[in-house]
C-alpha cells in the first residue's frame, strides 16, 4: 500500500497519487478526451454530467458559502454634487474658525504692546528677559498655526480637484450600450451582433427576441456562460421550441467558450481606434467588422487559411 506523500529527513516531500480509482477526480471535462467519440454524443454526455455535478455541488455550496459583499455602485454625479456641497459648508466652518483665530491674536498683540509701553524702564532685567521669552513663544506658535493652515489648504484644494474630475468623468457616460456576441462554434462565422441599448438592464426577453432572428433552424447546441439572461425560464423555453440542448461552461473557465471569448478580443481591439456619437453609428461599424471578420482568413484549426464564409460553403458541400 503507498502512502499518498512521504516526508524524508532531508526535507523532500514526494507526493504520489494512490492506486485506488476511486480517489482520482471526476469533473465533466473528462468526456472530451474520447477524440473518437461522435461531437453529439459528446456534447450530450457533457450536459448530462454538468447537470449530475450541479446537483451535487448546490447542497454544499449553499451550506459553506458566505454571501458575496455587495459592490459599492459607482457614484452619480447628484451623490458628488452633494460631496461638493458639504466640501463648501466645510470650508466656510474654517474661515469662519480662522477669523476667529486671527481676532483673538490681534487683540493679544495689542495687550503686549500696551503692556510694553506701560512697564518700559520699570521692569527689572530678569523680569524684562521672560516677557521677551514670551513674546517669542508667541509667534512660533502664530507660526506653526500657519504651517498648520497651509497643509489644510493643500489637502482642501486636492480634494476639490478630485471630486471635479469625478463629476467630469461621470457627465461623460450618459448610456451603456451591451452587445451580443453569436458566433459559429465550427465555422467561426459570426452571425450576428445585436445592440441593447438598455445596457446594464438587458432582460432574457430582449435577448431571446434577438436569438430568435439569428440562430440557425437546424442548431444542436449552444454554449454559453451561466449569466441570468442564458438561465432564465423564458431561454430554457427557447432551447424546447427550437429543439437545441443549452451547453452552460463550467464556472471561472471562460477558456471553455474560447472561440467566443478570442472573438470579442478581437471585436474589442477593433473597435479601439473608432469613433461613434450614437448607438446607430456603432450599429453601422459593428456590420462592417462582422463583413471583414466573415471574410478574412484565419488560422483557427481546421481552417488554416480559409475565411469563415469560405470554411462554410466547403462544408455544405460535403
Amino acid at each position: 500500500m503507498k502512502l499518498p506523500a512521504v516526508s524524508g529527513s532531508s526535507g523532500r516531500l514526494v507526493v504520489e497519487r494512490c492506486g485506488d480509482e476511486a480517489s482520482a477526480p471526476s469533473y465533466p471535462g473528462q468526456v472530451f478526451a474520447d477524440r473518437e467519440r461522435p461531437y453529439a454524443d459528446v456534447m450530450q454526455a457533457f450536459v448530462a454530467a454538468s447537470h449530475a455535478s450541479a446537483a451535487e455541488i448546490a447542497p454544499a455550496r449553499a451550506a459553506t458559502e458566505k454571501p458575496a459583499a455587495e459592490e459599492v455602485p459607482p457614484a452619480t454625479p447628484r451623490a458628488l454634487r452633494l460631496q461638493q456641497a458639504e466640501l463648501r459648508t466645510q470650508r466656510r466652518q474654517v474661515r469662519e474658525r480662522r477669523k476667529q483665530e486671527d481676532a483673538a491674536w490681534r487683540t493679544l498683540r495689542m495687550e503686549q504692546r500696551t503692556q510694553a509701553a506701560l512697564a518700559a524702564g520699570s521692569l527689572k532685567r530678569g523680569a524684562q528677559a521672560a516677557q521677551a521669552a514670551h513674546r517669542r513663544a508667541l509667534r512660533q506658535q502664530r507660526r506653526q498655526q500657519r504651517v498648520h493652515r497651509e497643509r489644510e489648504d493643500t489637502v482642501w484644494r486636492e480634494a476639490r480637484q478630485a471630486l471635479r474630475e469625478r463629476l467630469q468623468h461621470s457627465a461623460l457616460i450618459t448610456a451603456w450600450i451591451a452587445i451580443l456576441v453569436i458566433t459559429d462554434n465550427c465555422t467561426r462565422q459570426c452571425l450576428g451582433l445585436p445592440l441593447f441599448v438598455a445596457g446594464a438592464k438587458v432582460t432574457a426577453d430582449m435577448v431571446v427576441t434577438a436569438l430568435r432572428a439569428l440562430l440557425p433552424d437546424d442548431l444542436q447546441f449552444l454554449i454559453s456562460d451561466r449569466g441570468v439572461h442564458f438561465t432564465a425560464q423564458v431561454f430554457q423555453q427557447l432551447a424546447a421550441e427550437q429543439g437545441f440542448i443549452h451547453v452552460v461552461i463550467a464556472r471561472h473557465r471562460p477558456q471553455s467558450n474560447g472561440i467566443a471569448e478570442r472573438f470579442v478580443r478581437t471585436l474589442k481591439e477593433w473597435l479601439a481606434d473608432k469613433v461613434w456619437a450614437s448607438d446607430q453609428e456603432l450599429a453601422a461599424l459593428l456590420e462592417q467588422f462582422g463583413r471583414e471578420y466573415n471574410q478574412r482568413p484565419h488560422q483557427g484549426l481546421g481552417i488554416p487559411g480559409l475565411s469563415p464564409n469560405e470554411f462554410a460553403e466547403r462544408i455544405w458541400l460535403m
